[in-house]
């Protein structure tokens, strides 16, 4: 598609994504950063650059990504839910708490996913009802998505953590 129309943003982002995801960093951060270069305001690519920043550890560089991208397109659940993630990760654990809410009430396809990274942010927060409660509601959800399996399973060692911290 890029031979075909090599000003095509969204065939780089495309490209980009999927070099990232078959861990080419090099190669995805090229496509990326030309995405961007040909469409400034393709929010899916900043989404995208800031996984990639966040992914080799630049979490400062992925926030800023997030911004540019929730700033063009709010309504972005994915970059809400990978901006609380990255915020969690730098221990802003209130931030993420508000990213994730924001998706929560935004995103209605990805509930569970965000009900088990919010239930995350509030574990490891210590505030462990609460993460209790967003664990149970996820498992809830997860089991009912048919592509959910890994983090079915992703999200029970959590609520295993959670409910027996000694054998952890």
């Amino acid at each position: 598609l890029i031979d075909i129309n090599p000003e095509n943003a969204v065939d780089y982002n495309n490209r980009g994504l999927m070099h990232f995801r078959n861990n080419q960093f090099a190669e995805a951060i090229t496509d990326l950063d030309r995405a961007i270069e040909l469409n400034p305001k393709l929010d899916s690519a900043y989404n995208n650059r800031a996984n990639y920043h966040a992914a080799v550890g630049d979490l400062a560089a992925a926030i800023a990504d997030y911004d540019i991208a929730l700033d063009l397109n709010p309504a972005n659940v994915r970059a809400w839910i990978n901006q609380g993630i990255t915020f969690r990760e730098l221990g802003l654990y209130d931030l993420a708490l508000e990213d994730f809410d924001i998706a929560f009430i935004i995103g209605r396809k990805l509930q569970g996913r965000i009900l088990a990274e919010r239930g995350r942010t509030y574990h490891l927060r210590g505030d462990w009802n609460c993460a209790s409660n967003d664990y149970h509601r996820a498992l809830t959800q997860l089991s009912t998505a048919s592509n959910s399996r890994n983090y079915l399973n992703k999200v029970n060692n959590w609520l295993n953590e959670l409910l027996n911290p000694v054998n952890f």
